[in-house]
């Protein structure tokens, strides 16, 4: 598959950033031979300018002089890279939109967005333009993008994966992460990826992460609640736990806290220096990452070590967190500025945990909801995430998903 002939007419979706197709041989062969993949406008490909989705970040930085580990590996996994997709500008954001280069068009429901900010990498997937793609996640932009457009999906565990020659955001959280259309597929990119080890099976109970439930909207909840019941044929009754009893408003209060400290000190020097030009909720959440206290971020920070210490160990006997993974299908196009503020606190707060605990966390294409999709996540125990993407494959084979 190419997208080079008349650089990207043929992407009628918006997926990929505009100017010529960046193409890249296979440098091997592997477990992706014969695959087609992309990856998003934050990884590092040699001799282009990696462009951040801003005009200003693109013009300021200089053409990447190596190619990110990340996307070497698919390549020598067997995988022809076809092209860059578009992310939020800096990354900062969960409903997919970019001011200057447009927002990607979600296929399965074309009247709402595609997610964040990963969306150009979940819409060539969904398209049906490439067989996989890389993205990042910091606080959910994997899995929101993943539920959204009817995807598998996969947040790896923190550190597990190289993040050289990528930019970054929020260090800490930062992480590669990848969509497929398949179970198997998800996993065979683990399989090139990831670090070998952390074989055990995750044989232990579902937990039902309860706040994340009622969180969710009814008729969302509704409809997750039967692929619940299927995976308890294949695992056992779930077990309610609650897990957050702060609230999922306060683990987003900490989350931001902490996301946004780090990211004025990834971007603060730039943005002084440069003084770019911000599409208005970026320029809004930049704003409070300068302004942000520094006392109020370590709240966050000592707030992230203690759901660590209360989360982390119910995990380490192979049990699995099972929740929704947004608690609505995407918001309509149409969605007020202050209808997206909500969504925003109830998402990424949920996303919140696995990124402030540091979790593998993969979303599965469960269900629809007014024709929309809804994702079910699946959380293990750090170092599990092959465990984790075999029982997903497993869970996709009960649940009656493309396996």
């Amino acid at each position: 598959m190419s997208l080079s002939q008349d650089s990207f007419a043929q992407d009628s979706f918006g997926a990929f950033v505009p100017g010529p197709a960046v193409e890249r041989a296979p440098l091997g062969t592997g477990r992706l031979t014969g695959l087609t993949f992309a990856v998003k406008d934050v990884f590092d490909v040699a001799g282009v300018v990696t462009g951040y989705g801003n005009p200003d970040w693109a013009a300021t930085h200089a053409p990447a002089a190596a190619t990110a580990p990340v996307v070497l590996g698919l390549l020598q996994g067997g995988a022809g890279l076809v092209g860059k997709t578009k992310t939020v500008e800096l990354a900062y954001g969960i409903t997919g939109e970019n001011t200057w280069y447009g927002t990607p068009r979600n296929p399965r429901v074309p009247d709402r967005v595609p997610g964040g900010s990963s969306c150009g990498s979940a819409v060539a997937v969904a398209s049906g333009q490439v067989d996989f793609a890389v993205g990042s996640d910091t606080g959910g932009s994997i899995r929101i993008p993943a539920s959204y457009c009817g995807l598998f999906g996969i947040r790896p565990t923190s550190g597990a994966i190289s993040l050289a020659g990528a930019c970054q955001l929020a260090p800490s959280f930062d992480t590669p992460g990848w969509f497929s259309r398949t179970a198997s597929l998800l996993a065979g990119v683990g399989d090139v990826l990831l670090p070998g080890g952390g074989g055990e099976e995750l044989g232990g109970p579902l937990l039902r992460f309860e706040e994340a439930w009622v969180n969710a909207q009814p008729d969302v909840a509704e409809a997750l609640r039967i692929g619940l019941s299927k995976l308890e044929q294949l695992r056992g009754r779930s077990l309610g736990l609650r897990l957050t009893p702060e609230g999922i408003d306060g683990v987003f209060d900490h989350f931001r806290a902490v996301l946004a400290e780090e990211a004025w000190v990834t971007l603060g020097t730039w943005v002084e220096a440069t003084k770019p030009q911000l599409g208005p909720e970026v320029a809004a959440r930049i704003a409070d990452a300068r302004a942000m206290d520094s006392a109020v971020a370590g709240a966050g920070r000592a707030y992230r070590r203690l759901l660590q210490a209360r989360i982390r160990p119910l995990l380490a006997g192979g049990a699995t967190l099972v929740f929704p993974t947004c608690p609505c299908a995407a918001p309509r196009l149409t969605a007020t500025a202050r209808e997206h503020t909500a969504v925003r606190q109830a998402t990424v707060g949920v996303c919140a945990v696995a990124s402030l605990c540091g979790l593998p966390e993969v979303t599965l294409p469960v269900a629809k909801v007014g024709g929309a999709p809804v994702g079910l996540s699946l959380v293990g125990a750090p170092g599990r995430d092959r465990a984790l993407l075999a029982f997903a494959c497993d869970a996709a084979s009960v649940l009656g998903l493309p396996v």
